[in-house]
């Protein structure tokens, strides 16, 4: 099931938040679970019991990380209670705080294995066994392994949950009282890693994040009324300009691309880039929007990421929740800024990222495109004499990361290298024909040229500023009958078209 179906939002949707409101807030997580398997389970019933697996192995290891932090914190006095400081009338001194025990640092290390197995097993062994087939010159057979949806963004959040459980629970507040960060109610660990405003294509919450709100959340009129208008634009992001401009962008892609031409092939990754832009922003300002609905807070995903003047500052607006997870996950792990090699734990964080998108060499050399710009950057950006960039102009600066990400976006659209390096070519006229099949206006049509220019103006942050300019009771009321209009607008699109891909759902 997706967000831009009528399915959902006419009958899923509606029955939700009617009988959400309706129930006692004890039982609120109970139907969100039950929906979000519902929801989950739609399109690929047997799926969920990965999906299941992943909750109840996590649950598991936290569990047994919780075990290990009590004993560990047991300091020995007489009760056998857990005591982190000694009360100010004692006179010993308190005892050092213990160090991890063996068994944590053991279950965390299964933990990982367990996560990355299944993910290694459903989405990269199909590719593992390919790869050993072409370097061995052997035909092994082997059953192909489909690939679950969403299973890269719940196993993410359910792996991180339980390595902050490691790093932190049972540690002292300023007051010297433990806190725990293990969830001990299954019902909502099992919400976290499965609730369906994010269980499909994110964005990638953190545990941390929405603890609370796990417990006890409150839910406002206008808080209610944010989701509804946060969820709305995000439909009509991905119902009117992804789906549309992705369709023309599909049919210059499927085209013979040594008869393609340069002007056709600019236009292919114009499109691309929208419709990749508002496919996926779309759905993380619906994903936030339902989490207001239902009382939750998600953090934002997208902030413009098309006016960086910078790859660097690229990544920090672009899946901002993923950038956030490697940058936690892993590069810090691997020393960050502080231990080893800067450069190598950034290039190693953008093979990770490349690799996390899809099962397929051409994800691994669109990461390490954008891990050798940001490793450029840097080194000029630190370097001793200065950075030369940083008294370029703004539109120089801006024209370079365009040009970097559009070109990454023939990596990763492209189905194969030599078809990217002919692309690229036709891009520069470096391969010409006398015969082109088509021209742009072929692809150009009066209502694409519409929703280009829309798309454009949309990817910067104009009209966002325009729409929050917009105060009063008069205002509030034009924009509610906009808000209207575009609903509207949506539900006709998505209708009237048989294309509706979410394009992040394969990864």
């Amino acid at each position: 099931m997706v967000f831009s179906s009528v399915i959902f939002f006419c009958f899923f949707l509606p029955i939700m938040i009617i009988v959400y409101y309706a129930l006692p807030a004890k039982l609120r997580n109970i139907w969100l679970l039950l929906g979000s398997l519902f929801f989950y389970a739609w399109g690929e019933p047997k799926y969920i019991f990965i999906m299941v697996a992943s909750i109840v192995g996590n649950y598991a290891f936290g569990m047994l990380i919780h075990f290990f932090a009590v004993r560990d914190n047991n300091f020995g006095h007489g009760d056998g209670s857990s005591v982190l400081f000694c009360p100010q009338d004692q006179t010993e001194e308190p005892s050092p705080r213990p160090k991890r025990s063996v068994g944590k640092k053991i279950t965390i290390v299964i933990t990982v294995l367990y996560n990355l197995g299944i993910l290694f097993y459903f989405k990269y062994f199909n590719l593992f066994m390919e790869t050993v087939n072409q370097i061995s010159h052997k035909e092994v057979t082997w059953l192909k392994v489909a690939l679950p949806i969403g299973i890269s963004f719940y196993t993410f959040q359910g792996m991180s949950y339980v390595i902050d459980v490691y790093r932190g629970d049972m540690m002292p507040d300023r007051n010297g009282e433990p806190v725990e960060l293990v969830q001990k109610n299954p019902i909502n660990l099992a919400l976290y890693i499965s609730m369906f405003p994010q269980l499909i294509a994110g964005p990638i919450v953190r545990y941390s994040d929405i603890k609370d709100s796990l417990k006890e959340r409150v839910t406002s009129p206008a808080m209610f009324a944010s989701g509804a208008e946060r969820f709305i634009i995000g439909l009509a992001k991905k119902a009117i300009l992804a789906n549309s401009i992705g369709e023309a962008a599909d049919k210059v892609f499927s085209a013979d691309i040594q008869y393609m031409g340069m002007p056709v092939a600019w236009l292919g990754i114009l499109f691309y880039a929208l419709q990749i832009y508002f496919d996926f922003s779309g759905y993380s300002d619906m994903a936030i929007g339902l989490g207001r609905i239902f009382g939750f807070e998600f953090l934002e995903n997208f902030n413009y990421p098309y006016i960086s003047q910078s790859i660097s500052e690229y990544w920090r607006r672009w899946h901002i929740s993923l950038s956030n997870w490697f940058k936690d996950y892993l590069y810090i792990p691997l020393g960050g800024n502080r231990k080893g090699n800067v450069y190598f734990n950034l290039f190693i964080v953008f093979l990770a990222t490349g690799f996390w998108h899809g099962a397929a060499w051409s994800y691994l050399i669109w990461g390490s495109w954008h891990g050798l710009f940001v490793l450029l950057e840097r080194y000029f950006r630190t370097r001793k004499g200065g950075n030369p960039f940083a008294k370029f102009p703004p539109i120089l600066k801006w024209l370079y990361t365009t040009l970097v990400v559009g070109f990454g976006w023939v990596l990763f659209k492209t189905e194969s290298l030599p078809d990217t390096v002919v692309y690229i070519k036709q891009m520069f006229n470096l391969n010409p024909s006398a015969y082109t099949e088509f021209s742009p206006r072929y692809y150009l049509d009066n209502k694409m040229i519409v929703l280009v220019i829309i798309g454009i103006l949309a990817s910067y942050p104009i009209p966002k500023m325009v729409w929050d300019k917009f105060n009063g009771k008069a205002a509030c009321i034009i924009k509610r009958v906009l808000l209207i209009i575009l609903l509207l607008i949506s539900m006709l699109f998505i209708v009237n078209s048989t294309y509706n891909p979410f394009i992040y759902f394969r990864f």
